[in-house]
């Protein structure tokens, strides 16, 4: 089976600027996370002058209540300078959406045309899965950052998207060729799919967990110290609760379908479902992890922060299996191409 070079030659070159597109937009995200802080000191200052003088009146008198109020400095002006800061940050918003979505499209375009250059589907080595995962990634938060308006989270999740993809560039990088024997197969794409997606999902509701004990950690209006401001421009912590728990109910089952097909594929080839090979061991781990999660977030003494480190220690193992395992343990699942 020949390899289109022209075509392995785009993906890499897509691939490549897409990753380029990413690092320009986080600098955005950055610029647009600190407008943000600004505008938030500023409308606690505001607040903050409001209560003072609020507390300044005091009723006094015995006949009847009677108003006395101290001379105060004026509220700031905080109209015309508020709304122009305001604008400013919203236009960087919009700037870093456009640009994460034009680094969305090339990296969808380096996944498709990876597959058309090695005439199967790219699933088939630790590159193409962190190809397809990152795509995956960058999507579903493009579409949910896109309609909930929540931009501050960009910086939070571009960061190791770029981390992750550079070192796909550089460290896990494999030239586009035929799969082995044991991977021509149709339950390639069913499997490898199923697990990547919920993998991916399963990083992001992982990701959203730790915001989310930075944000119990510094409660909204009680931030103290550098992570306090750092925490500032960031959702509530019930914000960030609600969607680490609907995209871990998202994972599980998917997670699960993928391995359940896994097991499919491994009595056709292998003639027996499960052999305790290190990557699907690690996988059942990790998703009795987020099973575990579910269940504690469910229960009534572990809803905070108890139930929210089980879901990080998810996103450990899922890393974990994505690069120790596939790289330096040998073993039946050994087509990363590296170890």
């Amino acid at each position: 089976m020949l390899v289109n070079t022209t075509m392995a030659e785009l993906s890499d070159l897509t691939f490549r600027t897409a990753f380029i597109i990413y690092i320009v937009a986080l600098l955005m995200a950055c610029v647009y996370y600190g407008r943000v802080l600004a505008v938030v000191d500023v409308r606690r200052e505001r607040r903050a002058a409001q209560q003072e003088r609020a507390a300044e009146k005091v009723a006094v008198g015995a006949g009847g209540p009677v108003v006395v109020e101290k001379q105060l400095p004026p509220e700031p002006e905080l109209d015309g300078a508020y709304e122009k800061r305001v604008a400013a940050a919203r236009k960087w918003a919009g700037m870093t959406q456009a640009l994460v979505w034009v680094g969305v499209a090339l990296h969808i375009v380096a996944f498709v045309t990876r597959g058309i250059a090695a005439r199967r589907f790219p699933l088939g080595n630790l590159y193409e899965y962190i190809l397809f995962m990152t795509a995956v990634i960058m999507v579903a938060a493009a579409i949910v950052i896109g309609r909930k308006g929540w931009h501050t989270v960009w910086p939070w999740l571009l960061f190791p998207m770029v981390i992750a993809m550079f070192l796909n560039s550089t460290v896990f990088h494999m030239q586009a060729a035929p799969v082995v024997p044991a991977l021509q197969s149709y339950w390639l794409p069913v499997h490898v799919s199923s697990v990547s997606v919920g993998a991916s999902i399963g990083m992001v509701s992982g990701i959203f967990a730790l915001l989310y004990l930075l944000r119990m950690w510094q409660p909204k209006g009680k931030e103290h110290g550098f992570f306090g401001k750092i925490a500032r421009p960031l959702p509530a912590a019930k914000t960030l609760d609600q969607i680490t728990y609907k995209t871990a109910i998202i994972t599980l089952p998917l997670f699960g379908i993928g391995i359940v097909f896994g097991a499919i594929w491994a009595e056709v080839a292998w003639g027996r479902p499960w052999n305790w090979d290190a990557k699907e061991t690690v996988s059942m781990i990790t998703w009795i992890l987020y099973a575990a999660y579910l269940h504690a977030r469910a229960t009534a003494g572990w809803k905070n922060a108890k139930a929210a480190w089980i879901n990080v220690l998810a996103l450990c193992m899922t890393i974990f299996n994505m690069t120790y395992v596939n790289t330096v343990i040998a073993g039946l699942h050994s087509y990363a191409g590296l170890n």
